[in-house]
């Protein structure tokens, strides 16, 4: 069996899952956010907001996490392994890039698990969510997009390995 090859499939893998699970839960919790009548005391909105938010944590760290730690260490190795410095220009964005996503991504596994939470909280007591829970959720949704574009990039760039 071919060791770089078998890396090389469980780095795509990894990357797979990390993407996927991260726009899948944005996906529902984004739109579970926006089922409430804007009242915030919507019950079945709120029910729907703890459910989901609770899942989206459980899949970060079940999913995303192990494929965010897998991921630098198998590219690395991969890099190594194939004669490319991490120098190289096309590999120093995409780490840059990666960086920047998990700087994004860190806050907002905190936004998630306060927004998770907040909503399993005003559903058992029958309460409205606390005004935060808006402030977190444009947050965690703002975090998401430049996290989103940045990860979409570095696909790009490990696809093609432009030279600059």
């Amino acid at each position: 069996m071919n060791t770089y090859l078998l890396v090389k499939t469980l780095h795509i893998l990894s990357s797979v899952l990390l993407v996927g699970t991260g726009f899948g839960s944005a996906f529902y919790l984004f739109f579970a956010n926006r089922s409430s009548s804007g009242s915030g005391l919507d019950r079945g909105a709120v029910a729907a907001q703890a459910v989901v938010a609770r899942l989206v944590v459980r899949a970060d760290t079940w999913f995303t996490t192990p494929a965010v730690i897998f991921q630098p260490v198998s590219g690395a190795w991969l890099a190594y392994q194939a004669g490319w410095p991490l120098s190289t220009s096309w590999l120093w964005l995409a780490l840059v890039l990666y960086a920047v996503a998990g700087a994004c991504w860190l806050p907002v596994l905190v936004l998630q698990w306060r927004m998770a939470q907040a909503a399993q909280r005003a559903h058992e007591t029958q309460q409205a969510l606390p005004p935060e829970y808006t402030r977190w959720a444009r947050t965690w949704e703002a975090l998401g997009y430049p996290a989103f574009i940045a990860m979409l990039i570095v696909f790009g760039l490990m696809v093609f390995k432009p030279t600059f």
